[in-house]
């Protein structure tokens, strides 16, 4: 643990965990941007388009960048971006402010989620070079999960208790990412320099990827949807509430990596897909019932989390335990675009047809069973394709 800190890892990981917070940080927020400027679902959902289509582009140029400036350098420039995003969110409050915002945002998450755990791995060698990088590599992806659902939770809970919802939030990040950028100055440097003209040709294997997509996709779906079925079908309006509930979804998704430790890959995939499952079947009844059910909507939040959380660690393991330290930032990126394309199509395909008059309760029924079956033939192919003495789960 001594040379955890002495190696900036825990600096490192608090900037991550601001970063990724505030990814997510506005979700229980856009009830009020709704009830303001008399926002449709369409709208807001160009405005999470927008983040999504930022955050991959950032991921698509983050293994050029980090050879550039470095690891540090990336985390930093992440931080620095994601303060001047919640400071103009906080200033200009209009729609073109919320879409510049999240713009802003979507490079800041890119950056960071790209470069953060391959980081955290390194700063775990460079202090143990005999030490194993499970640990770390689980550090990283909990932090990633976590982060997601800790955002929303505060948020909440202050749209829910302050008098300035719309700014008071953004205002505490932008201390967190002071304190963030402090810790980082006394991190060291971790990333070789990458000869100029290198083209980062990594190959994500098909089936890690689509089991990846897939549970995203279902995590997508209920986050994206959510707060909009709080309001419609369960009929309550409290922000945290919408906030609580999304802290549920990610904090699952960090318990289920937290428990799986010792169990072999494959086991995890089956028990994650399971849960996956689960929790669908779940979410379309809890919506469709005479009288619905919020309790068992939250039931289905935790096993779509826990699910997600425990497909995510295990594919972030395979890929990266076969990648040459070199480009594993590369890897990263292109396992994280697929997350976020899986994490954003549902969201905004739903956004769609619910503008265009569609009941919730209708659109949560066509995409879970779309979302269910690319869940099912992602897990199906991807446990074929592993052998029965996979390594155990990292």
């Amino acid at each position: 643990m001594t040379g955890l800190r002495r190696s900036g890892f825990w600096a490192v990981a608090f900037a991550f965990l601001v970063v990724m917070a505030f990814a997510t940080l506005p979700s229980p927020l856009y009830g009020l941007y709704r009830e303001r400027d008399g926002l449709s679902a369409l709208t807001i959902t160009i405005v999470y388009a927008i983040w999504a289509a930022s955050t991959i582009a950032a991921l698509i140029a983050v293994p050029y960048i980090s050879a550039r400036i470095g690891r540090r350098g990336v985390m930093l420039a992440a931080v620095a971006t994601m303060m001047v995003a919640a400071a103009e969110l906080a200033a200009w409050k209009a729609l073109p402010g919320l879409l510049v915002g999240r713009l802003l945002t979507g490079l800041a998450v890119g950056m960071a989620a790209g470069t953060a755990i391959v980081y955290l791995i390194e700063l775990r060698l460079r202090a143990d070079p005999t030490a194993s990088p499970v640990r770390a590599r689980t550090i990283g992806t909990s932090v990633n999960v976590g982060a997601l659902g800790l955002g929303p939770l505060v948020a909440g809970c202050l749209a829910a208790w302050v008098s300035h919802p719309l700014t008071v939030p953004y205002l505490v990040w932008i201390a967190l990412g002071a304190a963030a950028l402090v810790g980082l100055a006394v991190a060291p440097e971790t990333g070789a320099p990458v000869a100029a003209g290198n083209p980062f040709r990594v190959t994500l294997p098909v089936p890690a990827g689509a089991a990846g997509l897939a549970a995203f996709a279902a995590n997508g779906l209920f986050a994206g949807l959510s707060g909009l079925l709080l309001t419609t079908v369960f009929h309550h309006t409290s922000h945290a509430l919408a906030g609580a509930t999304l802290f549920i979804v990610f904090t699952a998704g960090v318990l289920s990596q937290l428990l799986t430790t010792n169990l072999r890959a494959s086991r995890v995939f089956a028990l994650g897909t399971l849960s996956m499952l689960a929790g669908l079947v779940l979410l379309v009844t809890s919506v469709r019932l005479s009288t619905p059910s919020l309790a068992m909507f939250l039931v289905s939040g935790g096993l779509i989390g826990a699910g997600a959380g425990a497909v995510y660690k295990g594919t972030t393991g395979l890929v990266l335990d076969r990648t040459a330290p070199e480009n594993r930032v590369a890897m990263s990126a292109e396992l994280l675009i697929v997350l976020f394309v899986g994490l954003s199509v549902p969201v905004i395909g739903a956004g769609v047809a619910l503008d265009q008059g569609a009941s919730p309760p209708n659109t949560v029924l066509v995409f879970a069973v779309l979302v269910g079956l690319g869940v099912a033939a992602a897990g199906w192919g991807l446990l074929g394709r592993r052998p029965r003495s996979s390594p155990q789960a990292a």
